[in-house]
């Protein structure tokens, strides 16, 4: 038998999937309980374990933040000295251990119990004091560890970090938490980056290079190169974006008399744009390909500016 890396790492994975399957199947009517009991709190989640089950609930409470549930993670050493006071009455308490019976945990339960703090355990052992204690038992299957000894945390820790996002997803569709909500929540980084309006990157007048249907191709020529996009915008007499010229556009129509043609003969029709309200992550999905410009129109379809690939660039997008 093959006991090298690659067979050993792939029987984990398969280990873990078949876990994971069962916990699929094993959710039930305390898995929604638990959903509409935190949807309802007034408070916050606290969410605690010891070991790898704390660095699970680690995840999980920023998880929760993320998406529009109130979190923090409290180390359950840390409430026994003094951090039982960030806990209060409206709270609920998410605790996790696999095996139901971590002593470290013990403070923080009978504190729940004292104050009448509502308890959703997660543990693998429904016969257990956590799971005795709590209001809402989660009960996770009991599936071997991938671990040969089956000693180290492995399986049971990816059950309780799917089970902990599983009710992070289920709990953003019931508040009907939205893109918008995300944002305002990932201001920084890729990810606030990618949820930002398209209006609110893009390059306005009188930096949008504009052209009327009526000129020819020695003055679109000027306002390419003046503007730096690569293209140009041709408008009919209503202010109506009806075509964009680009520098393919110029190599494909190449000849002795391109000066002294008409935009309209050159341009390409009916052109990619976006609205200003899209979000940036609509526009990096329309430039494909030799895309590399948007302009930026109304319902009206008047332009009102231009998104050029580099500000995508600059944004760290591509």
């Amino acid at each position: 038998m093959d006991h090298g890396p690659l067979p050993i790492g792939r029987d984990v994975i398969e280990q873990e999937t078949l876990a994971l399957k069962a916990l699929k199947e094993s959710l039930g009517d305390s898995f929604i309980q638990a959903v509409q009991k935190i949807k309802e709190t007034k408070g916050r989640v606290i969410v605690t374990g010891m070991g790898k089950s704390g660095h699970i609930g680690t995840k999980i409470a920023s998880t929760f933040s993320s998406t529009g549930t109130s979190a923090f993670f409290v180390h359950p050493g840390e409430a026994s000295h003094g951090d039982l006071g960030m806990i209060s009455t409206q709270d609920i308490i998410l605790a996790l251990s696999n095996s139901g019976e971590t002593k470290e945990l013990s403070d923080i339960l009978f504190f729940a119990k004292r104050h009448g703090i509502f308890l959703i355990a997660v543990t693998q052992k429904k016969e257990s004091t956590l799971s005795e204690l709590a209001n809402i038992a989660l009960i996770i299957p009991s599936m071997p560890e991938a671990c040969p000894n089956g000693l180290a945390p492995t399986t049971s820790s990816t059950m309780m970090l799917a089970l902990g996002d599983a009710l992070a997803v289920a709990l953003l569709k019931q508040k009907a938490f939205s893109k918008e909500d995300f944002k305002a929540l990932h201001p920084g980084g890729h990810l606030g980056a990618r949820l930002k309006r398209v209006s609110e990157v893009m390059h306005t007048a009188p930096h949008v290079p504009l052209i009327s249907d009526e000129a020819l191709m020695e003055e679109a020529l000027l306002v390419m190169t003046n503007k730096s996009f690569g293209c140009v915008g041709v408008v009919d007499k209503a202010n109506r974006l009806i075509g964009v010229i680009t520098d393919g556009d110029l190599r494909r129509h190449m000849s002795p008399t391109l000066l002294r043609d008409s935009v309209v003969k050159i341009m390409t029709r009916n052109p990619k744009i976006i609205a200003p309200t899209s979000l940036v992550e609509e526009a990096l999905h329309k430039m494909t390909g030799t895309i590399t410009s948007l302009f930026v129109v109304n319902d009206q379809k008047e332009p009102l500016g231009l998104l050029h690939i580099h500000d995508l660039l600059r944004m760290d997008l591509l």
